[in-house]
């Protein structure tokens, strides 16, 4: 393993987080909101939810009230007057319905004078739930389409219909109280009504969509969930207001910024990448090449999210698969590096963020037996990578805001 390229990888994916982190965000967009007479009520969902709570917490002083529901292991400490509660992630389980269950409640008989600040992250699909189908079936169904290949709008358009409070549910049930709404994206384009499933933004998908991703992937659903599906969401909503903070365009940014402190070239590929991870990963490794001896240093940066389509039954992510696709590409090029991270610090369900390669990972994969290709048939690049060190391991972040991927090309 190249000592060096692997510490650079370190310090511009440190750098790359810290700023994206929810705080000033937060901080700034509550400069917004208009004081009203009533109670402040907070919910926070999401990955990020508890950082944003704080940050939030903070700039107000105090709430009347709140929850937090994120994914285990991302509570970092108490908040004043807020109760803290972790669920599953990226299939809900029985800890996030009664977790939103009780957020519900904290937003039932509100009146025009009160205020819930919602603050959403990315995660908030699986975190953020209150099944209209049996919690069993819900969970079958997010596998489904985890397995899949779908892709995050096309899930999350099929979820917000077998949901009490995605889709807009859940300003209808804030009613008559207002709801101010600060979300970090981690999706695409910031389409505010699929970012955790837009449960306080007016949906834009129809059940014609929904049908349609439905059949597309062979999902197999009861007769009560296909009944759902023709079941219309919220297209208005009177009572939000809603501030956008953070996107996959500013953790490129800040990477490249970091790239360039190094003496590397940034170069921009995009912030809407969105195919397969191995396919990503192998394009990644192929550019690498082609710039190979041309005496200056490069770092090629790619913003977005990948898919995975599973065809085995071994551990890992997207990230992990990504990195792992280009081992094969850049095997003995000693100037060479990709590596992939999920911004959120998890990749997968697993405790890596992402993983990292360069030009002597293929051999030494080898060394151990093991193949790439045949890894990555099982879906096994968490075990393939731990075996030559080529994990990522950030811890929760605090934030979500999509995945970057870099490819280091260094010239001596």
């Amino acid at each position: 393993m190249n000592k060096q390229l692997r510490e650079e990888a370190g310090q511009i994916i440190s750098a790359s987080l810290q700023s994206v982190l929810p705080d000033e965000a937060v901080q700034k967009a509550l400069e917004r909101l208009a004081p009203q007479d009533g109670k402040i009520l907070l919910v926070a969902a999401g990955k990020a939810a508890w950082q944003m709570a704080n940050a939030a917490v903070k700039a107000l002083g105090k709430v009347d009230g709140g929850i937090v529901i994120t994914k285990y292991g991302h509570v970092r400490g108490g908040i004043p007057g807020v109760e803290c509660c972790e669920a599953g992630h990226p299939v809900p389980d029985e800890n996030g319905f009664r977790a939103t269950e009780k957020a519900l409640a904290l937003v039932d008989g509100l009146n025009p004078q009160d205020t819930v600040l919602f603050l959403l992250s990315g995660g908030g699909s699986a975190l953020f739930e209150k099944p209209l189908i049996s919690g069993k079936e819900l969970q079958d169904i997010t596998g489904q389409l985890l397995a899949s290949g779908a892709d995050i709008v096309e899930m999350n358009t099929v979820r917000k219909r077998l949901s009490a409070v995605k889709g807009g549910r859940f300003a209808q049930a804030c009613a008559p109280a207002k709801v101010f709404s600060i979300v970090l994206s981690d999706i695409i384009g910031d389409p505010l009504d699929m970012i955790a499933s837009g449960p306080a933004y007016p949906d834009s998908s129809t059940c014609g969509q929904a049908k349609a991703v439905a059949q597309k992937y062979g999902l197999l659903l009861s007769a009560e969930a296909k009944a759902l599906l023709e079941r219309e969401t919220p297209k208005q909503l009177n009572n939000v207001e809603t501030h956008i903070t953070g996107s996959v365009r500013e953790l490129c940014a800040a990477a490249a910024k970091e790239c360039s402190a190094l003496g590397y070239e940034p170069i921009l590929l995009t912030d809407r990448l969105c195919c397969e991870a191995r396919e990503a990963g192998s394009f990644l490794a192929s550019i690498l090449r082609t710039h190979e001896g041309h005496g200056k240093s490069f770092a090629y940066i790619a913003g977005g999210e990948t898919v995975v389509h599973l065809t085995g039954k071994g551990l890992g992510g997207r990230n992990q698969e990504l990195a792992l696709a280009a081992a094969p590409g850049i095997t003995g090029m000693q100037g060479a590096a990709v590596f992939s991270v999920g911004s959120d610090g998890t990749d997968g369900p697993c405790d890596a963020a992402g993983g990292y390669v360069d030009g002597d990972t293929a051999q030494a994969l080898a060394s151990n037996g093991l193949d790439v290709f045949s890894v990555l048939r099982q879906n096994d690049a968490y075990h393939a990578l731990k075996s030559v060190d080529g994990l990522v391991m950030t811890g929760p972040t605090g934030t979500n805001v999509n995945d970057i991927a870099v490819a280091l090309l260094k010239c001596d």
